[in-house]
């Protein structure tokens, strides 16, 4: 006669019982019963609500699904010989895609002559990770492919800490920004 290991729906152990006991004691309790481990011997078995235990397994995996940090990758491309106001530029774009928690990939393309100083790639590398240090990390140091020099920005926060900032920002604004009632005044 094959034989279950019981856990009662509250977790406690019932016991070692028969199949045929174990669906009775279900069908008495208004439960399902439910195979929760089958490679154990005897199988284990739990009393619990089937579609109760359904749903909270796809609300957890939709709690977890919606934490997940899906972080992006942007790009931005600078020329060896950028002017300093568009070098201001693309640099705030880099902080903003920092601050919104995005990696940026910053790539330097460089042009006929400009091929044989890949050191002045370097120093314009090194000196956008300086300027926007409080925001982000170097996460793949600067490397020369062919005819650009890449780098990646990591940003310091993980994006689910910078939403989760962001959203209580919003609450505080719209908090502040609700009119007051006007006040009941007597007529005389």
């Amino acid at each position: 006669m094959p034989e279950v290991r019981l856990v009662g729906p509250n977790g406690e152990q019932v016991g070692i019982v028969r199949v045929e006991d174990a669906l009775r004691l279900a069908a008495e309790a208004d439960l399902d019963l439910v195979e929760v481990a089958p490679e154990a011997r005897p199988p284990v078995c739990k009393l619990m609500d089937f579609g109760k235990f359904k749903y909270e397994a796809d609300m957890k995996a939709r709690d977890a699904r919606r934490n997940q940090a899906n972080t992006v990758l942007k790009e931005i491309r600078f020329r060896l010989k950028i002017d300093p106001h568009d070098y201001g530029t693309k640099k705030g774009h880099v902080e903003r895609f920092l601050k919104a928690g995005d990696k940026v990939k910053v790539m330097i393309m460089f042009r006929g002559r400009e091929q044989s100083r890949p050191e002045m790639g370097m120093r314009l590398l090194q000196r956008l990770a300086e300027d926007v240090a409080e925001l982000g990390h170097v996460e793949s140091t600067p490397r020369q492919d062919g005819r650009n020099m890449t780098m990646v920005l990591g940003p310091n926060k993980k994006k689910t800490e910078t939403r989760n900032e962001q959203r209580r920002r919003a609450q505080e604004a719209a908090a502040t920004a609700e009119p007051a009632e006007p006040e009941a005044t007597e007529a005389g």
